[in-house]
């Protein structure tokens, strides 16, 4: 299992992603094209932030355990 730094590491490259590729959809759309691919990488990308944010919680919760 992944610590909690390199969880919220990731979590964070993964925003990082979500933002790089939310930006193109919006080009792509002011361009006229298809953003269907885009759109699907976005929602991938959300489900992915979504179960690395619950691995995280999960880590904390355990971490806490050890502490106590």
């Amino acid at each position: 299992m992944k610590t909690v730094d390199e969880l919220q590491a990731t979590l964070a490259e993964l925003k990082s992603d979500f933002v790089r590729i939310q930006g193109d959809v919006e080009k792509i759309e002011t361009t006229g094209g298809n953003v269907a691919q885009a759109v699907k990488q976005l929602t991938a990308l959300e489900e992915e932030i979504a179960s690395v944010r619950k691995q995280l919680n999960e880590a904390i919760k355990n971490e806490g355990k050890e502490d106590a």
